[in-house]
């Protein structure tokens, strides 16, 4: 039997529809993020006798990462812990899942979120992470930094204690052998960088949020040892800054930074990892949105 095709003034229709249907599900996504509208409002919508068609047909992880501060990778294993399909929509979730869906999101609004949280600053090398936690150390003092180990040399300026602890290997050795890091990592194939777990414990104990700078495999050894942590990757504005900014800093030579921005390239790649990602395009705009993902509702 011949394949009959529907009249084009169906198909241009059946365009208009769908581009009004996008439109109407960007409209409930912004409601949420701008939070003029909760996300338990849009279940209860869309899951109501007459359901709105935006509602019903809106994908969960779209709703999930419209909530402030949910990125995409926390909402993904969110929707694991519930047995969510990643495909699933509002609407086609069965009653158990119903149920699991809107009591997680109802806690979350309702402010019973932890009293503090720990940020996890990394990017690419030279993408300027230590002049952005520099920046906040300045500025924020309210702000708690993780202050890491290393078995690399000092750099001009960098204080023993502030910067880093400048620890041997045998010493570094011996701080892994205690169970005393939270993370630790070689980096760029050479120095060895770790950050000392129980100061971090005690402050977020007292209620203080804190921010670690970290290169991007210790934020993957974070997140397996507190899924809990918020990862922020930063971004360069293009790669030739990058480059650049690499270059222009004078502390590697020509080897080196061939070297490491080969490296660049693969960490690059595992920004999607993370929960947020920020453009390091000025320096205090990028620490203010840092500073920011450290505040807790709730919080003081």
């Amino acid at each position: 039997m011949p394949r009959v095709n529907p009249p084009d003034v169906d198909r241009v229709a059946a365009a208009q529809a769908a581009v009004a249907a996008r439109r109407a599900r960007a409209a409930v996504k912004h409601t949420v993020a701008t939070r003029a509208r909760s996300a338990v409002d849009v279940l209860d919508t869309a899951w109501s006798d007459e359901a709105p068609f935006a509602e019903a047909t809106l994908r969960v992880r779209e709703l999930l990462t419209s909530i402030p501060t949910l990125g995409p990778t926390r909402a993904a294993r969110v929707m694991e812990q519930l047995g969510i399909a990643q495909s699933k929509r509002v609407g086609g979730l069965g009653v158990r899942q119903r149920a699991k869906l809107r009591a997680w999101i109802q806690e979350r609004e309702s402010g019973k979120a932890p009293s503090s949280r720990l940020v996890v600053l990394a990017g690419p090398t030279a993408v300027g992470k230590g002049t952005v936690s520099t920046y906040i150390r300045e500025n924020y003092p309210q702000v708690l930094l993780s202050v890491s180990a290393t078995t690399r040399s000092p750099r001009p300026g960098e204080v023993e204690g502030e910067h880093y602890y400048f620890v041997s290997d045998d010493e570094f050795d011996a701080m892994i052998a205690r169970g005393e890091f939270l993370e630790w990592a070689t980096v760029h194939n050479h120095n060895r960088y770790g950050t000392p777990r129980p100061p971090i414990d005690k402050a977020m104990a007292g209620g203080s949020s804190v921010l670690l700078e970290i290169d991007i495999q210790g934020a993957r050894q974070v997140r397996q040892a507190m899924p809990e942590a918020v990862l922020v990757f930063l971004l360069p504005p293009t790669w030739d800054e990058l480059v650049r900014r690499l270059i222009g800093r004078g502390t590697e030579d020509s080897a080196e930074q061939a070297r490491r921005l080969e490296t660049a390239k693969v960490e690059l790649a595992a920004q999607d990892e993370f929960d947020y990602k920020i453009v390091n395009a000025e320096v205090s705009s990028a620490a203010r949105e840092v500073v920011e993902l450290l505040t807790v509702p709730g919080s003081h």
